[in-house]
């Protein structure tokens, strides 16, 4: 049924581009209002604006939106097509190799008021009551502590790396993974470890804020796997 949608919209799209005679370099409407025109889900009209995008009938640049038309010389692959050949393991592996050391790095550069901000979002987690809220806080620590790291560079490509979780591939595993554990027992289990990396950086120690980052992220990684 999912592939019949997609393709249906899919098909609509093609004959919006056509019917407006859009012209190469043309902006479309945003997700939000182009799904509401279509009537579908967020979710089903990207699948379908990737399938135009690998065709070469649009090109996507984050932040800035959908054009119509081949991608132009020079601009980067976008970063969607790399995350749709990407799993949810393979996601936690990149996060792995990369986090560890941004908490590393954000102990040494974490100001008083830094740690207070993690300090609420973790007590803001401890409230959790349901996948949406605890997804939301994690991906609010984890970007806090990038950004604590006070390096742009590496704030964008942890934010690259976030956008794996609007996937369907993601979200299916992330929910599989949360109702095996339990609602309760996995938001606990969050927030003992983030609060650990908070501790760490509090006591001005990176190698141990390097390594409570990494253990988080290795149980959040074998839970992924178990629930496979």
């Amino acid at each position: 049924m999912a592939r019949q949608n997609t393709a249906a919209i899919l098909a609509r799209l093609r004959s919006m581009l056509e019917a407006q005679g859009m012209t190469p370099g043309a902006k479309l409407p945003d997700e939000r209002a182009l799904s509401a025109a279509l009537g579908c889900s967020r979710q089903t009209l990207r699948q379908a604006l990737f399938t135009l995008e690998s065709e070469g009938a649009i090109w996507r640049h984050v932040g800035q939106g959908t054009f119509v038309g081949p991608r132009p010389p020079g601009r980067p692959i976008r970063e969607a097509v790399l995350l749709q050949a990407t799993s949810p393991l393979q996601l936690m592996q990149a996060r792995l190799i990369i986090e560890p050391p941004v908490a590393a790095e954000a102990a040494r550069m974490a100001t008083s008021a830094d740690l207070d901000r993690l300090r609420r979002l973790v007590a803001e987690g401890r409230r959790d009551r349901s996948r949406a809220e605890c997804e939301r806080h994690d991906a609010a620590f984890h970007r806090a502590v990038a950004e604590i790291a006070r390096n742009p560079i590496l704030l964008g490509l942890l934010d690259y790396l976030a956008g794996a979780r609007r996937r369907a591939a993601w979200q299916q595993q992330w929910d599989r993974t949360y109702r095996r554990i339990g609602a309760s027992e996995f938001t606990g289990l969050h927030c003992d470890q983030h609060a650990a990396v908070v501790e760490a950086m509090a006591g001005r120690n990176d190698l141990r804020s390097e390594d409570a980052m990494r253990r988080h992220l290795e149980v959040i990684a074998q839970a992924i796997e178990a629930s496979a």
